[in-house]
């Protein structure tokens, strides 16, 4: 639970939305379905040189990052990596524990550090579409 933690942690901005980006991550590996979370990827591809450059949490994520095959990538990787990406606070562990019953399989970031939620892989391009236009 404490890895899952550290992930709704890094990828919930607001504190109302993680327990529904933990039933998002809790759906997706019950489903058997990679997590797909951004913020591994971002820990995973972090190094003295990028940290350097972009920070210790890259923004701006390549095809050659999402292809990384550290264990902490869930776009290469289903399930969980195999430790926390960052310290989860009382509210992301109490997500966790706790997280809204929701039948989402997806979300996306709308720009303004909430998230849209969706169900269908049909709903959630339409949303990527919509909120990651560039």
């Amino acid at each position: 639970m404490v890895t899952l933690a550290s992930i709704v942690e890094r990828e919930a901005v607001q504190k109302e939305e993680r327990p529904t980006i933990a039933s998002v991550y809790l759906n997706r590996l019950d489903d058997d379905i990679g997590l797909q979370a951004d913020p591994t990827v971002q820990f995973a591809v972090a190094n003295p040189d990028s940290v350097a450059r972009f920070g210790w949490w890259k923004r701006e994520l390549t095809v050659t990052d999402l292809a990384n095959r550290s264990p902490y990538n869930t776009y290469v990787h289903v399930g969980l990596p195999p430790g926390p990406i960052a310290a989860p606070g009382l509210d992301a562990i109490l997500a966790t524990v706790r997280p809204e019953q929701t039948e989402y399989l997806y979300f996306v970031a709308k720009g303004d550090g909430s998230h849209v939620f969706s169900r269908t892989f049909a709903e959630h391009s339409r949303n990527v579409a919509t909120y990651q236009r560039p």
